[in-house]
């Protein structure tokens, strides 16, 4: 079982957990005495490795760096056989790791199709099937699947994303079943918790307004929700937390 508090007791893998959301992620985890925090990362090298000289120094127990590209199927299984070689005592993965490019209906080509679904959902699916089993003979631990409000509520700008989501949304619900009952997995649909850097003040206004409670989240409300699946749910499974401020329900 794991337990609230600063016990050296997780081991966990977060995929893209070199910037936004993910390093926020294990940020918090490393404040709380994580035991062993594996920052996986696609191209973001610099990031990855000053995060962790940060996670040290937030309380962090031990960091290691694993590169892989999550849209190469072979990359996918290289880092789960090299998370297990680096913790062989895995106990949590957050499925982080995602693509988000703008696809307007019409304009849809196959490799946007390939790319949301080989990064966001096929390589999630893969990396479970890697590790999941592992985590089984070990005892047991907790996965936290990272989907979208917009798995819910598709925009047709963005298609090919959205339904890579509600892929995910399926996906928590079937491993969850396929690995109970010794590993817990759930989901967190983050709303509008991080505006892309090109988006224009009117817009962020817009997408505010959107919202049940009239302002934007931050990266730091989707890991407090990470962390509640991951050390204090002891008796969830297949679940989906939004983390969106009513966006979905608006």
């Amino acid at each position: 079982m794991l337990r609230v508090g600063r016990e050296r007791n997780l081991r966990v893998l977060i995929t893209g957990a070199a910037k936004r959301v993910g390093s926020a992620i294990a940020r918090l985890l490393a404040e709380d005495g994580a035991d062993h925090v594996l920052v996986h990362y696609g191209r973001s090298a610099t990031e990855a490795k000053a995060l962790a000289r940060e996670l040290k120094v937030l309380g962090a127990g031990r960091v290691s760096l694993l590169r892989g590209d999550l849209s190469r199927f072979q990359d996918v299984e290289r880092v789960g056989k090299e998370a297990l070689r680096l913790e062989p005592g895995l106990n949590a993965v957050v499925f982080n790791a995602s693509l988000y490019e703008k696809t307007p209906f019409g304009r849809v080509a196959e490799t946007d199709w390939n790319r949301h679904m080989d990064v966001n959902l096929k390589s999630v699916f893969f990396l479970a099937q890697r590790l999941g089993p592992a985590m089984k003979r070990k005892g047991g631990g907790k996965m936290v699947l990272i989907g979208d409000w917009s798995g819910l509520r598709p925009y047709v700008s963005y298609i090919p994303y959205c339904l890579s989501k509600t892929g995910v949304l399926y996906l928590t619900q079937a491993l969850a079943k396929a690995l109970a009952p010794e590993v817990q997995v759930n989901a967190v649909l983050p709303g509008p918790v991080l505006m892309p850097e090109a988006m224009g003040a009117r817009e962020i206004e817009t997408v505010q307004q959107a919202t049940l409670l009239k302002k934007i989240g931050s990266p730091k409300d989707v890991a407090r929700a990470v962390r509640f699946f991951l050390k204090e749910a002891e008796f969830s499974t297949g679940s989906w937390l939004t983390v969106d401020g009513g966006r979905l329900i608006k």
